[in-house]
C-alpha cells in the first residue's frame, strides 16, 4: 500500500511541499499520496488577503494577517524560487520591492505551474493531530467547514505549513480598558487610511511596528509615536514619527512613558508579535517555541524528535522565507522517499543543541543573516533544489540593512541583483513614499 502524506496549510510553506513532490515525480520517481488541508478558501496563507478580522465566515480565527497597501519590505531577491524566476513568471525584470498583489501572483504562478491545486482540500480545518504507536500511522480530525461534517484519516507521515504569524500576543497596559479610541493588533490592521488624521500610538519596535508606522504616515496619519520596551529601531524617520519608552499607563486619551513624557493619542496598534500556536497538535508531537532563527526538538529545523514523521516547516524566525520554505519542503519530500536516512535520536539532539548554541552567541543582524543562510546551506548540500547564490543573498540582505540605516523611507526604490538570473532589478517608476497605488498594474507599468 502506497504511503500517505498530510501536508496543513497551503501557504508558502504548504505549497513547497507539494511542488517538490510533484517535481519528483516529474522527473520519474514514486511520490506518496498527497493531501493537503487548507482551512481558507483559496491558497498562499497570508499572501491570501481578506478584509476580514476577528473571525471568518465559520467562527474560526482568521489567518490572515495582511494589509493593503503592503510592499516587501526585504529585496525579492532574497526570497526567490530558484526553479521560478520572477523574469520567468512576469516575462521582464521588476524592482526588487513588489507590493503584496505582485508577490502573491507569483508565489501562486509556480503553484499553478505544475498544477498542485489538485492536492488542497479547501475550506477544510485540521482539528487534530494524534500518533497511533500501534499503527504506526498518524490520526488527523479535519472537518469540512461548508456543512461542519468531521472525519478521521490515517498518514504515515505529517507536514506542518500553517505559519506562525497568525495566533497574535497581546499585552495589556494600565489605562486599557478605559481608553476612549480604538486599540488592535497588527494582526486585524488592515487599511492605513483609517488613522488619516489621526495620533496613532504603535506599541512594538519590529518589523511590523516599522512598516505599519510608515504606511500610516504615508496614508495621512497626523503623528506616529512607536513606543519600545528594550531599543528603539533607531531610524531617521519622517517629520511626524517618533519613537519613545516604553508605555506604563493612559489616562484617558493620555499615553504615559517612561521617559516621563506623554502624548494625547487617538488609536492605539499593537505591533506585539505573535504566538506558535499549534493546539490542533497532541501534546507529543506539539513544538513549543518562542520566535528564534533556530527552534528547539526540530532536527535540521524540519523533523520533530521524538517523531521524525511529524514535519515542521517555515517555524524559525525568518531573515529568508521562500528560500527557507524550498529547501525545508526539499529535505523534508527526500526523507519521506528514502533518499536520506536520519540519523539516532542522539545524534539529532546533539546537531540541535550545536545550532542553538550557535545562536545564542551571534552578536547582530549580519550574524543572524549568515546564520540563517548556513541553516540554509545545510540544507541544499544534501538535496537536488536547483542551484542559486546563497552567498548573493547574504550581500544583499546585508546592503538592504545599510540601506535601510540610510534611509527608511528611500530603501525600498533600491535595486539588487537576482542570485538565479545575476540580473538587476530596474528602479521602480515612482519613488515608494509618493506612490499610494500599490495594484499589480500600476507596478508593472
Amino acid at each position: 500500500m502506497a504511503s500517505r502524506v498530510a501536508v496543513v496549510g497551503a501557504g508558502p510553506s504548504g505549497l513547497a511541499q507539494l511542488h517538490s513532490f510533484v517535481e519528483a515525480r516529474n522527473q520519474g520517481a514514486n511520490i506518496p499520496e498527497l493531501v493537503c488541508f487548507e482551512k481558507q478558501h483559496d491558497w498562499a496563507g497570508l499572501w491570501n488577503y481578506t478584509w476580514r478580522t476577528g473571525l471568518d465566515e465559520y467562527g474560526d480565527p482568521v489567518h490572515g494577517s495582511m494589509y493593503r497597501y503592503l510592499w516587501s519590505n526585504g529585496p525579492k531577491e532574497c526570497l526567490e524560487f530558484a526553479d521560478y524566476t520572477f523574469a520567468e513568471h512576469f516575462g521582464k525584470a521588476i524592482p526588487s520591492f513588489p507590493p503584496r498583489e505582485v508577490l502573491y501572483d507569483y508565489i501562486t504562478g509556480r503553484a499553478k505551474k505544475n498544477n498542485i491545486r489538485q492536492y488542497i482540500q479547501f475550506a477544510t480545518a485540521v482539528r487534530w493531530i494524534s500518533y497511533d504507536e500501534t499503527k504506526e500511522t498518524f490520526e488527523l480530525i479535519v472537518e469540512t467547514l461548508a456543512d461542519g461534517s468531521t472525519r478521521t484519516e490515517e498518514f504515515d507521515y505529517v507536514i506542518v505549513g500553517t505559519g506562525h504569524f497568525s495566533t497574535p500576543n497581546v499585552p495589556s497596559f494600565e489605562g486599557f480598558a478605559e481608553f476612549p479610541g480604538r486599540i488592535l493588533h497588527s494582526h486585524d490592521f488592515r487599511d492605513a487610511r483609517e488613522f488619516a488624521g489621526k495620533n496613532l500610538l504603535i506599541v512594538g519596535s519590529s518589523y511590523s511596528a516599522e512598516d505599519i508606522a510608515l504606511q500610516s504616515k504615508k496614508y495621512g496619519a497626523n503623528t506616529v509615536t512607536i513606543t519600545y520596551r528594550s531599543a528603539p529601531m533607531g531610524f531617521s524617520w519622517p517629520d511626524g514619527i517618533e519613537e519613545v519608552p516604553l508605555l506604563r499607563k493612559l489616562t484617558g486619551s493620555t499615553a504615559h512613558f517612561a521617559d516621563g513624557s506623554s502624548r494625547e493619542v487617538d488609536a492605539i496598534l499593537l505591533c506585539t508579535g505573535y504566538q506558535h500556536c499549534l493546539n490542533f497538535v497532541e501534546e507529543s508531537l506539539r513544538l513549543r517555541t518562542a520566535n528564534v532563527l533556530y527552534t528547539p526538538n526540530l532536527y535540521k529545523g524540519v523533523f520533530w524528535l521524538g517523531n521524525p514523521k511529524m514535519m515542521y516547516l517555515g517555524m524559525q524566525d525568518q531573515y529568508y522565507t521562500f528560500t527557507l520554505f524550498d529547501v525545508q519542503a526539499w529535505y523534508a519530500r527526500d526523507y519521506v522517499l528514502g533518499r536520506i536516512t536520519l540519523p539516532p535520536r542522539a545524534e539529532m539532539a546533539a546537531d540541535i543543541d550545536a545550532w542553538r548554541t550557535r545562536l545564542d552567541g551571534l552578536a547582530d543582524a549580519f550574524e543572524e543573516i549568515d546564520f540563517q543562510a548556513d541553516h540554509i546551506a545545510d540544507l541544499a548540500k544534501d538535496v537536488d533544489y536547483p542551484e542559486f547564490d546563497l552567498d548573493l543573498t547574504r550581500e544583499n540582505f546585508k546592503k538592504w540593512e545599510h540601506d535601510k540605516e540610510a534611509s527608511i523611507t528611500g530603501y525600498r526604490d533600491r535595486g539588487f541583483t537576482s542570485p538565479c538570473t545575476g540580473s538587476q532589478a530596474p528602479a521602480h517608476h515612482t519613488p515608494w513614499w509618493q506612490e499610494l497605488d500599490d495594484s499589480m498594474a500600476t507596478f508593472l507599468r
